[in-house]
């Protein structure tokens, strides 16, 4: 049985749509180069560029250390800050997204960093990290080291990828974007359902510059733009917390956003909020349908991610049709400002 559960938005979509060896062991090493080069057209040079601070910041501004909390070695390390922004460029975006891009995410991630030290806000801190402003993961911003990307990406792509990366950081640096001359929540996900969402509508707050706006990018080049997921009846009920049962569950959809996004559902009698279902079932997102049947209940979902703030394959989409970092932001983040972080550190 399929959910009769339908958007207006998708009908808008759908109108929119020896010496030998020597030899052979040098032409193995010149023609791997080659073969990056095609991966990455636009990216000649292979030196790597160093993290160079222009001569306008101001001191307090290059003395900055971000103390990152690892959490798999358990110990905190300080980074320079620009150092800090290039490693969460590289563990939450792919390299291989576009330059304007990366340049984005560069920016909302130092914005998040300039937020918590204007703030002096330390959640989400274990126990043991005393000291630390952030950590390296997701409860805060992932964050790679520099042995961690030679590891993953290997010596040739380390080269070129540190490369593209430092230009994105090198290119927006001492960056953040402001809302009334204060640092925002520059929240982002992966994959936006063609809408992202009003803020109120996944958490409580209603934040001024985190409106929804449209994202047509995602469905043209996020590669897994629709997604399922699928339970049988009694794992089902067992992971919403409900009495484990075969029988077929009833879902009645209750509330819906102007995104296509589902608010709340009833399940089984009981209501829940479309953000509880997400995490409870570890759905993509909160745009989803199903259908059951054969003693199996499948979710199919739109999107990728909570939905709050800049898309980071809409972003992408945008820079692949010309767009610049500046006008990726403003679009995402409504009614905000790019500004030096000299400005912010002046008046914390």
């Amino acid at each position: 049985m399929r959910s009769k559960h339908r958007r207006s938005r998708r009908t808008r979509r759908n109108l929119v749509i020896g010496a030998a060896g020597v030899a052979s062991f040098m032409a193995v090493v010149f023609l791997i180069p080659s073969i990056l080069v095609n991966r990455f057209e636009a990216w000649e040079p292979t030196q790597l560029l160093p993290l160079q601070p222009r001569e306008e910041l101001v001191a307090q501004e290059q003395q900055i250390m971000v103390p990152v909390y690892l959490t798999d070695r358990k110990e905190t390390v300080s980074v320079p800050l620009e150092a800090y922004v290039r490693g969460v460029l590289a563990a939450e975006m792919p390299a291989d997204f576009e330059l304007e891009a990366l340049k984005a995410q560069a920016i909302a991630a130092r914005t998040y960093l300039a937020r918590r030290l204007a703030s002096g806000e330390t959640s989400g801190l274990p126990p043991d990290a005393a000291g630390a402003l952030v950590t390296d993961t997701v409860a805060h911003q992932a964050y790679a080291t520099e042995e961690e990307l030679r590891e993953r990406w290997g010596f040739f792509k380390y080269a070129r990828n540190l490369d593209k990366l430092t230009r994105a950081v090198n290119d927006t640096e001492g960056l953040v974007l402001t809302y009334e001359g204060e640092p925002i929540e520059a929240t982002f996900f992966s994959t936006s359902n063609g809408f992202t969402e009003n803020s109120e509508l996944y958490w409580q707050a209603a934040i001024p510059y985190l409106r929804s706006v449209e994202s047509p990018w995602d469905e043209r080049y996020a590669p897994n733009y629709e997604r399922e997921a699928s339970f049988a009846y009694k794992d089902f009920y067992t992971k919403l917390g409900l009495k484990a049962s075969n029988k077929m569950p009833e879902l009645v959809v209750e509330r819906t956003s102007d995104s296509g996004r589902v608010l709340s559902v009833r399940i089984a009698g009981t209501s829940f909020a479309g953000r509880e279902v997400r995490e409870k079932l570890g759905l993509a997102s909160t745009d989803f349908t199903w259908s059951a049947a054969d003693g199996r209940i499948t979710f199919h979902t739109e999107g990728y991610g909570h939905g709050v703030g800049m898309s980071q394959w809409g972003a992408n989409g945008m820079a692949k049709e010309g767009r610049t970092a500046e006008e990726i932001l403003l679009h995402y983040y409504q009614g905000v400002r790019l500004e030096p972080l000299r400005n912010v550190l002046a008046k914390a």
